[in-house]
């Protein structure tokens, strides 16, 4: 089987074409660096993303904080999540690397804000 990937690892943004067999990686074309490889072998077994998004803040100086998962979280659980911090709204203030929820889904991986969000007096 072939799948065409477009790494996202480094700048050099490789267009990869990866030949595999039941997630066994066969070989991959046109990769500039190690982290191509890496990068196929994740994307064919368990692909993970970093998310960011927004919460809603309650008496802050912005009505939203910025916020990202602390260490990338499986690609199915994306949707799942999005609807998790949909649902979440903080009080300010708010301080940056503030963990907002601790274990997402059993995952080990938290939701923590990005900047700062003063309290409204």
């Amino acid at each position: 089987m072939i799948t065409d990937l477009e790494c996202i690892l480094c700048p050099n943004g490789c267009s990869m074409r990866v030949r595999h067999q039941n997630k066994e990686i066969i070989d991959v074309e046109n990769i500039k660096c190690e982290k191509g490889y890496d990068y196929a072998v994740q994307e064919l077994s368990a692909p993970v993303r970093t998310l960011t998004s927004t919460v809603k803040v309650i008496d802050g100086e912005l009505p939203l904080v910025s916020v990202r998962t602390d260490k990338p979280i499986p690609v199915e659980l994306i949707f799942k999540t999005m609807e998790c911090i949909r649902d979440i709204e903080v009080r300010a203030p708010v301080k940056v690397g503030q963990k907002l929820v601790e274990n997402l889904f059993n995952t080990g991986v938290a939701l923590m804000a990005t900047r700062e969000v003063e309290r409204i007096i």
